[in-house]
């Protein structure tokens, strides 16, 4: 990884974190996207520590908001001549539902539109610097999931788990489409089942959620364990060239059979891209 530079979304704590100061300790120039500013000092702190002087950079954005993403991805793309490796990871579930600003139900938002926007935004700097990779978090969670295209919002009989797990499920189909796209560019699209970590997610999930996930954590493997295939993704020379999959503990898995739907990748990210109103096509030059 020496002398790449790797952006990543959801690098304050847990998985994103680790993954990030781990890549950054390889020889990588860490470029993040956070919300919260303090706990971006603090992000920034440690990986001046792993890999002191090499200009790591925050940029501070809520990626729920489509606007912020597209944002982001637009300043990060003419701030840097090249990158590398994109790793989506920002994520999170909610036992209510919230709508953002924008009008869209924010784990949709979050958990999927986040990293169709900001990928669209840095695609062109990851075809310009190919060999290139986007790596983005998915979860086994997506098992059992199916999305409805008529309901993409769950407006009728929202569920915090329900939302998630279509979220999920969305990120596999997107990896899946974006890898089709990019074919050919020398840009692979890979993501993957981290495991059930103990990090801060759920903390801001509220109802039952909130209060029940702090049980399951006493279970749940380390950030450093569930942030290891990130990393692989992200920096091993032996998924060069791998594009399409999901992964889980490094090895490429069979996602569930909604998850192989390509008609429903392609459905969704046209849906995705008029959400997001993206004129053209990831896949044109």
């Amino acid at each position: 990884m020496r002398g790449k530079t790797v952006v990543a979304s959801g690098a304050t704590s847990g998985i994103g974190e680790v993954a990030a100061v781990e890549l950054a300790r390889r020889g990588a120039r860490i470029v993040f996207v956070a919300r919260d500013a303090r706990r971006a000092e603090a992000t920034l702190a440690k990986l001046e520590a792993a890999a002191p002087g090499r200009g790591h950079q925050v940029h501070i954005a809520d990626l729920s908001r489509v606007a912020e993403a597209k944002r982001v991805g637009a300043e990060i793309a003419a701030a840097e001549p090249r990158i590398d490796v994109l790793i989506n990871n920002a994520g999170a579930i909610f036992s209510d539902r919230r709508v953002t600003s924008e009008g869209l139900e924010l784990t949709f938002a979050l958990n999927h539109m986040a990293y169709f926007a900001l990928t669209a935004a840095l695609r062109d700097r990851l075809v310009g610097s190919a060999p290139a990779r986007v790596v983005s978090t998915a979860s086994a969670a997506h098992a059992g999931a199916r999305l409805d295209f008529d309901d993409l919002q769950c407006a009728k009989g929202y569920g915090g788990w329900k939302a998630y797990n279509r979220s999920k499920l969305a990120n596999i189909l997107f990896t899946r489409e974006l890898a089709k796209r990019l074919a050919g560019t020398g840009v692979t699209a890979n993501c993957l089942h981290p495991g059930v970590v103990a990090s801060r997610f759920a903390d801001d999930a509220g109802g039952w959620t909130g209060r029940l996930f702090p049980l399951f954590k006493r279970f749940a493997i380390s950030p450093t364990q569930g942030a290891d295939t990130i990393v692989y993704l992200a920096s091993s020379p032996e998924v060069e060239g791998v594009s399409g999959e999901y992964f889980a503990k490094r090895r490429v898995k069979a996602p569930s059979p909604a998850a192989r739907d390509d008609a429903a990748a392609a459905r969704l990210w046209a849906m995705s891209e008029a959400i997001a109103n993206i004129p053209l096509p990831m896949g044109e030059a």
